[in-house]
């Protein structure tokens, strides 16, 4: 089983009070907060920067495109990904223009996570029945890779009007874009990774780590049953981290935090079995405790899942605990990490336009 690593931060641009303050930022200073972050996390060496698209209070990444475009102003090397584009309530035709453009202006930097979403407020702000949601997920899906792969498209189908030869505009930059799976809950989302050949990020967030290894094996046999060449791309999710020097500074500091996170509406929809913290940092996903135990899970969840891409998120921490989380991760994780598990995933590759130029980026703050 192929096994290596890259790391790319993920924000879901929660703007939740402070458990300690009870403050919560302005919208606009979260908003530019975010922007700083993604320059730090390519200054600091990390290899992608992931923005999730969620619809209302309290999050504010409505719409990755729009701000995944204004991170490629600010940077220039690190990739591009979002996590996820919900595609299930968008057109794939207006998602095969907007980031067909972000991939031009990103000089072909971007990655796309698709999936059907877990954020219960989606299906009514968009209209959406729950019952199809797989259904939906599927045919957009089918459409946006005719969309990026052919021009003169003629299709038909359930949820969208018939198009008749339409080619979007702009065409990718990149000779492929390359789609990833978002998986959380349902062999359905990893057979229709397996199914188009295409790589799966694991949310492995909420639940506890036999159901996402499940999901992942699940994945694998599908892969080989459709009779792909060689070995799949895996992405995996930590979605809590708080390195202190011991355990239980680590456990103390971080427990404000879970438990405001316990009580908010999608902790409730999302109906995690874990209630306390302990059992989140011993059962689940949670990088919580001092360098070496945050090291040793990471080697213990890469042997397990054998995952390329590692993806940390500090969204819950104010935005001073954010920047020293990323600086302590990238000095004293991902090194030791880098070392024992390199890869060549996101190696340089000839674009479709191999004399274009990437956008200019600003000075990293």
């Amino acid at each position: 089983m192929l096994t290596a690593v890259k790391f790319v931060v993920l924000s879901l641009i929660i703007n939740a009070p402070d458990p300690h303050t009870g403050v919560t930022m302005s919208q606009h200073d979260k908003l530019a907060s975010i922007l700083d972050q993604a320059a730090l996390v390519e200054q600091l060496g990390y290899d992608a920067y992931q923005i999730g698209e969620r619809h209302g209070a309290p999050f504010l990444c409505s719409s990755p495109a729009v701000l995944l475009t204004a991170v490629a102003a600010r940077t220039s090397r690190v990739r591009l990904l979002t996590g996820v584009t919900v595609l299930s309530i968008h057109d794939p035709v207006r998602v095969a223009e907007e980031y067909a453009l972000l991939d031009h202006l990103s000089g072909g930097r971007l990655d796309l996570v698709i999936a059907k979403g877990n954020h219960a407020p989606h299906y009514a702000t968009f209209g959406l029945d729950p019952a199809e949601q797989w259904e939906v997920l599927a045919e957009k899906y089918e459409l946006l890779r005719q969309l990026w792969s052919q021009e003169s498209v003629t299709w038909s189908g359930r949820y969208r009007e018939p198009l008749v030869d339409v080619t979007t505009q702009p065409r990718p930059y990149q000779p492929t874009i390359r789609v990833w799976h978002g998986s959380a809950t349902s062999r359905q989302t990893t057979e229709l990774a397996a199914k188009h050949g295409d790589p799966l990020y694991s949310a492995n967030g909420f639940f506890k780590v036999a159901q996402y290894k499940d999901l992942i094996d699940h994945y694998r046999q599908r892969w080989a049953d459709h009779g792909h060449p060689g070995q799949p791309l895996i992405g995996s999710g930590f979605p809590a981290l708080l390195i202190r020097r011991t355990s239980q500074e680590a456990l103390e500091a971080y427990r404000p935090f879970w438990n405001a996170q316990r009580a908010t509406p999608a902790a409730k929809h999302n109906n995690s079995p874990f209630w306390e913290l302990e059992e989140f940092i011993e059962q689940g996903s949670a990088l919580v405790g001092s360098p070496q135990q945050v090291l040793d899970k990471i080697h213990r969840f890469t042997e397990l899942y054998g995952q390329q891409l590692t993806g940390i998120g500090v969204d819950s921490l104010p935005v001073a605990w954010q920047r020293e989380q990323l600086e302590w991760f990238a000095a004293d994780i991902a090194p030791e990490l880098r070392h024992a598990y390199p890869d060549t995933l996101w190696e340089p590759e000839p674009t479709t336009e191999p004399t274009a130029a990437p956008a200019p980026a600003a000075t990293p703050a």
